[in-house]
Parts: C-alpha cells; sequence; structure tokens
C-alpha cells in the first residue's frame, strides 16, 4: 500500500517499511507498537528555491514569528514568494521593514544566485537526484546545513532513507527507546547518545530510516504529559 499525504503520495510502500524496521529491531518495533501506525503527512512540494527561503526565514525563531516575516515578505511581493532575480534586485530596505535580518538578507540573496545559476536545482531536476547529491548541492547555499536539508528530504520529497542522526529529537528518541535512563530527573544532554551511535545502529533500518527517524520523533511524543498528536512533530 504506498500512503496519500495531502494529495500526494509517499513513493515506497509503508507498510513493508514498518514491517522491515520490526523485523531488523525489536526494541524499534515495541515502540512501533507503542506509537501506531506510521501518519506521516508531506508538506506542500513548493521549488527547492521556495523551500529554503521558507528555511532561511524560520532559522532560529519562534514559529509564529517566523510566520509573521514571511506572511509580510509575501505582501511586499504582492501575495507570493519572489522569483529569484526579483529578489535579487530588491534593495534591502523593504526585506528589513519585513523582519529579514542583515544575515538572512545575505542568505537569500545568496539562495538566488545560487538558483539562477542551477546550483540550486529545479523542482523537475531535485527529483531524479540522489539524497547525497541533493545534500551536497543545497548545502553549499549560505545558511543551509545538512539538517535542514535531510528535514526537505523527509517533510518535503518524502524520500525514505533519510537518518538526521545530529537532530535532537531523534537522538532524545533514541536514548528513550534504546537506552536506561534516571528515572529521578529529566533527560540531560549527557544522556543523548552521539550521533555515530545512531547511525551505527541505523544501519539496521536502511533503506526506510526516515520511518525510524518519525518513529523516533514519536517516541519524545509519547514521553510528554500530553502527547503531540500522531503525524505531527515539531518540525511540521
Amino acid at each position: 500500500m504506498i500512503q496519500k499525504a495531502r494529495g500526494r503520495k509517499l513513493r515506497f510502500d509503508t507498510v513493508e517499511a514498518v514491517g522491515h524496521l520490526k523485523a531488523k529491531d525489536a526494541k524499534l518495533g515495541a515502540l512501533i507498537d507503542r506509537a501506531g501506525a506510521f501518519t506521516l503527512r508531506l508538506s506542500p512540494a513548493p521549488s527547492p528555491f521556495e523551500s529554503l527561503l521558507e528555511s532561511i526565514l524560520y532559522q532560529q525563531l519562534h514559529g509564529k514569528a517566523a510566520a509573521t516575516i514571511h506572511r509580510r515578505l509575501r505582501e511586499y511581493f504582492g501575495g507570493d514568494d519572489p522569483k529569484p532575480q526579483l529578489l535579487l534586485d530588491t534593495p534591502d530596505e523593504p526585506l528589513r521593514a519585513a523582519g529579514v535580518s542583515g544575515n538572512k538578507i545575505k542568505a537569500l540573496r545568496d539562495l538566488a544566485a545560487k538558483t539562477l545559476d542551477g546550483t540550486v536545482p529545479s523542482h523537475a531536476v531535485i527529483g531524479k537526484m540522489s539524497d547525497a547529491e541533493i545534500v551536497e548541492r543545497l548545502t553549499e547555499v549560505r545558511g543551509i546545513g545538512p539538517w535542514t536539508v535531510e528535514m526537505l528530504l523527509i517533510f518535503r520529497m518524502g524520500r525514505p532513507d533519510v537518518l538526521p542522526m545530529t537532530d535532537y529529537g531523534v537522538r532524545k528518541g533514541y536514548a528513550l527507546t534504546f537506552q536506561r535512563l534516571p528515572k529521578a530527573r529529566a533527560i540531560e544532554a549527557s544522556d543523548l547518545p552521539k550521533p555515530d551511535v545512531v547511525f551505527k545502529r541505523g544501519l539496521r533500518w536502511a533503506p526506510f530510516r526516515s520511518v525510524a527517524s518519525w518513529y523516533l520523533w514519536r517516541a519524545c511524543d509519547l514521553a510528554k504529559p500530553a502527547a503531540t498528536p500522531a503525524g505531527r512533530s515539531s518540525l511540521q
């Protein structure tokens, strides 16, 4: 069965993915049984330029504040994201007036320039690229690191085998699932596994490490007094 998500399809069999993970890792299987069905919902799929523009605007900001800045920016450009050349041709003042910081303006201009020169691929081209190629290309943009690209691969493109091993939620979910933790206090940074520990165990989850990551985020939700609704993470 291929799962539908907001009118778009995940391009892998989610039943097969869950079955594979349960067969390969009993402890992860126990988490899957507690968390329930895999209900990832893909975010809308704009162009890589638009996706990264949004990512840059949202960096280091509360979601509501970032959404306000994004809305103001779109309003200035007539209700939609600007095209790369238009963004390059726009002076700094209206961008600052919308709430975009100086560093983010530089990042947005670099994104626009690298989109025009082909470093940032088009929507049609990126779909034919491997995960590693996408990470290599998109991290050439100022302010875009591997984590940002990994989130795009999972939540925008629905790629099945991405393991964001530096992600705090993935590492916390790993600790909750695979480690013995003290019950007398909250989880501390020292309790979290190193990324290489997550990577090593994650080898058995391939080729469905995105699904495993989703369940590790669910482990964090299950540990909260009131769990986040299924199918949503703090990243969506």
